[in-house]
C-alpha cells in the first residue's frame, strides 16, 4: 500500500521560549512553520528539576477544588 502524504504529520521547525526567556530552535509538530511556543513551566521553574521548593501553582482554582474536596484524606496536607 502507497504511503498518502497525509498520512504523517507536519515536521517543521518552531522557536520555544522559555520561562527565563531563553529561546530555541526545534522541530516539532506544533503549530506551522515559524510559530513560537511559549512555555509555562520548564526545567527552570517546575519543582521535579528544581528540587521541589516551590509551591504549586492553583491555575483554575483546581487545587483549591481538591482540597477542599478531598482535603480530609491527610494527603500531603498540613496537619
Amino acid at each position: 500500500m502507497a504511503r498518502k502524504e497525509t498520512d504523517h504529520p507536519d515536521y517543521h521547525f518552531i522557536k520555544v521560549v522559555m520561562t527565563n526567556g531563553t529561546e530555541y530552535t526545534t522541530r516539532s509538530t506544533y503549530g506551522k512553520e515559524g510559530d513560537t511556543l511559549n512555555l509555562d513551566i520548564d526545567p527552570n521553574t517546575h519543582p521535579a528539576w528544581t528540587g521541589g521548593t516551590q509551591q504549586l501553582l492553583d491555575r483554575g482554582g483546581r487545587v483549591s477544588r481538591f482540597t477542599s474536596k478531598f482535603g480530609n484524606l491527610g494527603i500531603g496536607g498540613k496537619k
